[in-house]
């Protein structure tokens, strides 16, 4: 009934909102016993127990209770013993903290287990032997050894009880510490010669329910006269001892004086109703009485220990004495850090003041030796927070970047007060989780590849290369190309590894270079992305054979070349003039004769396309000369076209002119040549025409500077000039028909002198008429 009523308070002062949960056991319990209903009592839900990893931790090194997390039950884990737990206490109290994670919560708890009678009365001695002197007088008090009960309160000792006789009776006396004792009083006078022993029943009594006995036999043994008990000098001896203190250290020693003479005056000493473990640090010479150390002290197991001395004379009469030794404490223990909680990682965007552990240091010396303080070593972005009973918190103080340090090693130092210092350390290893909080990061922020032109349709060019300096998931890069409106791609690329691919054959002609940007996301929440750019440019290959834009193939046959008989070597006959759509040395061109009606007799410049001749024109040089021109360019495989030129051999330039024109058809304005001369020429560089214009320049004033040098220059014309010689001068011109595309470059025609009117011409001549001709033509589109 008692403990139900007790079960009950401590319930209802647990609704109340107390910080405290209070619960009362029964000792002897089996193991899994039921204790209290822990979510209930503290209004939480099995889930949210679950959840937050609930446990119960007892203080101690013991662990007394567990709490099972699916039911809320506290129960014992093992059969729980009050008299060995609490040996000395009569009020038992078991303390736990029951402990919650996410949040983290702390919550405190204390059992009392109560005491059952369990344990029956017992006398340190089966069997008390009193020598007892003849000459007692009645009314003599004789003290007996207490019988120990280890269970407290009604369970423990109540009362004792002596078996019937005519001799003595027995009366509980009371010491000068409070305890009770039984003691003999002499009814009547001892005769040793009508009974020289008596042998009588002592009974124990508890008060437990049912009551437990115990015995022990009183043998009297009737001695002859020994009317002197031994006396102590002191009833209590008190002895202060520093735990540390050595073995074999002397203690104390007591001294009993008996008057009596002889062996009724010797006393002889021994330990009485001590304790097991105080007799096995503690010896006593018997004959001395000196009591020394024989064992290691340990104020953290006992801060006290009492002995009983008796002293006992010759005759059997003996008297008692206490000696209390009180064991002072020394700064022996390190502080222990137990660990309650720990995470076993913390995320790098976690607040500051975030709670990383909670730990508890104990130190088992008192006073200044078991106050202790703590400390983390080095600078690292923690911090350490009191809160109760020696529990610590220890948070996060700035910001983390796991990029920067993933893994934090703390070192925490517990230091007591005690002389000397003594500390010790616990490691604690925290983990630092990734957060998406870096970009992916080319190595380039331009990269340039190149590819020959007619590629193959796939072809792997080069690839780009980002890394991202989170973990995991966060730093996984994908690729991908960044659209661009209206146009369609030309590459592709691996979202992979971020392999570069062409995925259609290019011309070199149409496209030389072209750039894309590409985009690289990492496999964050929210995913973060960079870009970079990629240049492509497109090398050439001689897939272009030379192109003759003069004088034009299918023109050639029948429109000729002039060419004077008294040529010299050297003369300017003509110009190829060609070119080539490739680039670099596959545009570089060559000319060379490949064909003449006289081989010896015209030469054309390697580089120029000039055609001149090799010697000087004689009369015996057929008059009809047909040249073939290989033109060919500087590439792999090398690639080449010709061309034909017509030339006459004349004497007098305005006949041959006369016919040679008259032969000649007109140009076809719209034939196709003449369109793809425009797009060849718009397709050249600015340079190029340059440099073009400035050779033909540079070349004209080299022939007349050559001709005017070797005399086949025209002559001066002047009013007394009557000379019939025909100019050699040749010019170049680019006619383009007004209105249209269609262009034609020639090699004009040798330019002859009008003569002024007037002057007088020779026998046939018919310069006047070639020259208002010439005057005519200029007027016409396209001359």
């Amino acid at each position: 009934k008692r403990q139900v009523i007790l079960f009950i308070l401590c319930v209802c002062v647990c609704q109340t909102g107390s910080e405290t949960l209070r619960y009362s056991l029964a000792e002897e319990m089996e193991r899994d016993a039921f204790v209290a209903d822990v979510a209930k009592d503290l209004g939480v839900s099995l889930s949210q127990l679950t959840a937050r990893k609930a446990r119960v931790v007892s203080e101690g090194k013991e662990q007394y209770f567990r709490l099972n997390q699916n039911t809320g039950v506290l129960t014992v884990k093992e059969t729980l013993d009050r008299e060995e737990i609490c040996p000395q206490s009569d009020v038992c109290t078991l303390f736990f903290k029951v402990f919650f994670e996410n949040p983290l919560q702390l919550i405190r708890g204390e059992v009392e287990v109560l005491d059952v009678n369990d344990n029956s009365p017992v006398f340190p001695e089966k069997e008390m032997v009193l020598e007892i002197s003849e000459t007692l007088s009645s009314g003599s008090r004789l003290p007996l050894e207490s019988a120990r009960d280890k269970d407290v309160g009604s369970n423990s000792l109540q009362n004792y009880s002596l078996e019937t006789n005519s001799y003595f009776s027995l009366n509980l006396g009371t010491g000068k510490d409070g305890g009770k004792y039984p003691e003999l009083i002499l009814q009547r006078q001892l005769d040793r010669e009508d009974q020289p022993e008596i042998n009588l029943l002592l009974i124990a009594t508890d008060g437990g329910s049912p009551r437990r006995t115990g015995t022990a036999q009183v043998r009297i043994v009737v001695v002859d006269a020994n009317d002197n008990i031994p006396v102590f000098g002191r009833e209590i001896y008190q002895v202060r001892l520093a735990e540390n203190s050595p073995p074999e250290q002397l203690v104390v020693r007591v001294v009993a004086e008996d008057p009596d003479e002889g062996a009724y005056g010797k006393v002889r000493y021994a330990f009485t109703q001590t304790s097991e473990r105080s007799r096995q640090l503690f010896q006593m010479n018997t004959d001395t009485s000196e009591i020394w150390l024989s064992g290691s002290l340990d104020f953290e197991e006992a801060k006290k220990h009492e002995m009983v001395v008796r002293g006992t004379d010759g005759g059997g009469l003996y008297a008692h004495c206490k000696v209390h030794v009180e064991v002072l404490d020394v700064n022996d223990n390190v502080p222990e850090i137990a660990l309650t909680s720990i995470s076993a990682s913390i995320s790098e965007d976690a607040p500051p003041r975030t709670v990383v552990a909670l730990f508890r240091v104990r130190d088992r010396d008192s006073g200044d030796n078991g106050r202790t303080e703590c400390a983390i070593d080095g600078e690292l972005p923690f911090s350490l927070t009191p809160t109760f009973d020696n529990y610590y918190e220890l948070r996060t103080e700035a910001a983390l970047d796991r990029e920067r340090t993933p893994e934090y090693n703390i070192t925490i130092t517990a230091m007591d007060w005690g002389t000397p210092r003594l500390t010790s350390q616990e490691r604690i290893s925290v983990q630092i989780s990734d957060v998406n909080d870096n970009p992916p990061e080319f190595t380039k922020t331009i990269y340039t590849m190149s590819v020959k032109e007619n590629n193959n349709h796939m072809l792997r060019i080069g690839s780009v290369n980002a890394t991202d300096a989170d973990a995991g998931e966060n730093a996984r890069v994908s690729y991908a190309l960044v659209p661009e409106q209206g146009k369609k791609p030309n590459v592709s690329i691996n979202s992979e590894n971020g392999e570069i691919y062409i995925l259609r054959p290019l011309d070199y002609e149409e496209v030389r270079a072209f750039q894309v940007a590409v985009s690289a996301t990492d496999g964050g929440s929210p995913p973060l992305s960079a870009q970079a750019v990629v240049r492509v440019e497109v090398r050439d290959e001689n897939d272009n054979a030379p192109v003759v834009l003069h004088p034009l193939p299918n023109s050639s046959a029948k429109a000729g070349e002039l060419v004077p008989r008294r040529a010299l070597a050297g003369y300017l006959v003509t110009k190829v003039v060609a070119v080539d759509a490739d680039s670099g040395q596959n545009a570089w061109l060559f000319y060379e004769l490949a064909k003449a009606t006289e081989p010896g007799l015209f030469r054309v410049g390697l580089h120029s396309g000039e055609v001149r001749t090799a010697r000087a024109v004689s009369e015996r040089d057929a008059a009809k000369q047909r040249l073939v021109v290989l033109v060919r360019d500087s590439g792999q495989p090398q690639r080449s076209s010709s061309v034909t030129l017509s030339l006459t051999l004349v004497e007098g330039f305005s006949e041959a002119h006369l016919r040679v024109s008259e032969e000649a058809p007109t140009a076809d304005v719209e034939t196709p040549l003449t369109f793809y001369l425009i797009v060849c020429l718009s397709s050249v560089s600015a340079l190029f025409l340059i440099t073009l214009i400035a050779m033909v320049v540079v070349k004209v004033r080299r022939v007349r500077r050559m001709e005017v040098e070797t005399g086949l220059a025209f002559p001066k014309i002047t009013e007394e000039s009557n000379s019939n010689s025909l100019p050699h001068s040749y010019l170049y011109d680019v006619c383009f028909a007004a209105g249209t595309v269609n262009s034609e470059f020639r090699f004009l025609r040798p330019l002859f002198p009008c003569f002024p009117s007037g002057l007088p011409a020779g026998p046939g001549d018919q310069r006047s008429s070639v020259c208002s001709q010439d005057v005519a033509n200029l007027g016409e589109p396209g001359d």
